[in-house]
């Protein structure tokens, strides 16, 4: 039998065939921070009330609640995906941004340990897209929620990622 190559990328969450968690004894603690976005595609008719930096639904402020949501859903994560640790956040940062008829948001999170927090970073961008969804859909069901993606991480075993630009 071949020795394993220490280069080959593998499936981090499976080991002898079966879904696993991470054991992350052996990692170092370091400062650890991932940014994520989704797009929502909204219309016009629905970014035409922009306001003071905000849509006004009849169920409130949308994006202020976006972010709220968002926040939770962070702090959440390890409860929504399986195999996620529970983890001390020390930081979390939104910005939504108007962009054509839609919105971009993007969500920031940090902490010092020893796991990344892309899973964070991607929970709350998308459940803060999904609130904007629902407090928007009274108005035009085919809203639009894409690209749900890493922008960039920083720290780790892995090193530095960013994404290219687009």
């Amino acid at each position: 039998m071949e020795p394993p190559d220490s280069n080959k990328k593998t499936f981090t969450h499976v080991r002898d065939g079966q879904p696993s968690m991470v054991d992350i004894t052996p990692k170092s603690s370091g400062r650890r921070i991932a940014v994520a976005e989704a797009r929502v595609d909204l219309g016009a008719e629905i970014l035409a009330g922009l306001a003071n930096n905000d849509l006004r639904g009849p169920k409130g402020p949308v994006f202020q609640t976006a972010i709220i949501a968002g926040t939770m859903a962070v702090k959440k994560t390890s409860e929504l995906i399986p195999f996620c640790h529970p983890l001390a956040l020390e930081g979390c940062d939104f910005r939504i941004v108007p962009e054509g008829t839609g919105v971009r948001i993007r969500c920031e999170v940090s902490t010092t340990g020893k796991t990344g927090v892309e899973m964070e970073a991607m929970t709350g961008a998308s459940v803060a897209a999904l609130t904007v969804y629902d407090m928007c859909k009274a108005m035009n069901k085919a809203i639009r929620i894409h690209d749900l993606r890493l922008i960039s991480k920083t720290g780790g075993k892995s090193g530095d990622y960013h994404a290219d630009p687009s």
